[in-house]
C-alpha cells in the first residue's frame, strides 16, 4: 500500500480502459479464423487453448488471450496447431489488432477521463501486451492521446508484463520513483508487474478478464471499473 503521495498512474488498455468483452472477443474469434485459415474445427480448438469458450466468449482469467502479448499469442496458437510460423503469425496479428482500435469499445468517455486526471496534476502512461502502434491509435482515437507521458508495448523494448520494465520506463520518462505510481490493470500480468518494480499502489478493475477472487492476492484495491479511480486516489 502507499507510503507516499501517488504522482503517476500507468494503465493497462484492454479490459481497463477498454470494455473487454466488447472490444476483444469479436477479435479473438477473428484471431482463431486468421490462424486456423477459415477451419471452423481447428479455429475453436485455438480458442479453446487461448482460454476461451468457443460457444460463450468467456475468457479465463490469466490465460493466453487475457493477458499474452503478441508473440506469446502467435506461440500458442502454433503450439496448438495453426498452419503459420510464428513469426508470420504475429505479423498478422499485430496488424489486425491495429485495425481492432477502430471498434474499440471504451469503459468511460476517455478524453475527459484523462483530462480530469491531467488536471489534478498526475503523470500518465498507458503499458499494454498489445504494440505500440496500437495503444496510439487508441489513444488517438478516443482523444487522450494529448494527456499521456508516457506509452508502452509489447514491442517498444520495455520488456513484457510481468516483467517490472514498463514501469521503470514510465518512472524515467516523468522523474517518478516506482513508489510514487499506481498501476491499473485487469489482470495479474499488470498487478505483478506492479509489485515486481515496487509501485506505490496495485489497482485491480473488473471491466476485464480478471475476477474480485483471482486478483485479490496481488491488487491493493479492486475496483468495478476506472470510473472509481479517483475516489482511491
Amino acid at each position: 500500500m502507499a507510503t507516499v503521495a501517488i504522482a503517476g498512474i500507468l494503465f493497462d488498455k484492454d479490459g481497463t480502459l477498454l470494455d473487454y468483452v466488447k472490444s476483444w472477443v469479436p477479435v479473438n474469434y477473428e484471431l482463431a479464423r486468421i490462424a486456423a485459415k477459415g477451419d471452423e474445427t481447428l479455429a475453436r480448438a485455438l480458442l479453446e487453448a487461448g482460454g476461451m469458450d468457443p460457444d460463450t466468449g468467456h475468457v479465463t482469467p490469466d490465460s493466453l488471450l487475457a493477458a499474452g502479448n503478441t508473440v506469446e499469442i502467435a506461440a500458442g496458437m502454433v503450439g496448438a496447431g495453426a498452419p503459420f510460423t510464428v513469426e508470420a503469425l504475429t505479423t498478422l496479428f499485430d496488424g489486425l489488432f491495429a485495425r481492432s482500435a477502430d471498434y474499440a469499445v471504451p469503459v468511460t468517455d476517455l478524453a475527459a477521463f484523462f483530462a480530469g486526471l491531467h488536471a489534478r496534476g498526475y503523470r500518465l502512461g498507458v503499458a499494454s501486451s498489445d504494440n505500440e502502434c496500437s495503444i496510439r491509435e487508441t489513444a488517438r482515437r478516443f482523444g487522450f492521446d494529448r494527456f499521456l507521458h508516457y506509452v508502452a508495448g509489447y514491442d517498444s523494448g520495455y520488456g513484457v508484463k510481468p516483467e517490472p520494465g514498463m514501469v521503470l520506463g514510465f518512472c524515467a520518462a516523468t522523474g517518478l520513483t516506482p513508489e510514487q505510481v499506481a498501476v491499473v490493470g485487469d489482470n495479474n500480468h499488470d498487478m505483478h508487474m506492479g509489485r515486481s518494480a515496487g509501485v506505490g499502489l496495485t489497482i485491480a478493475v473488473l471491466s476485464g478478464t480478471g475476477s474480485r477472487q483471482s486478483l485479490a492476492a496481488a491488487s491493493d484495491h479492486c475496483l468495478t471499473d476506472i470510473t472509481e479511480l479517483e475516489a482511491v486516489l
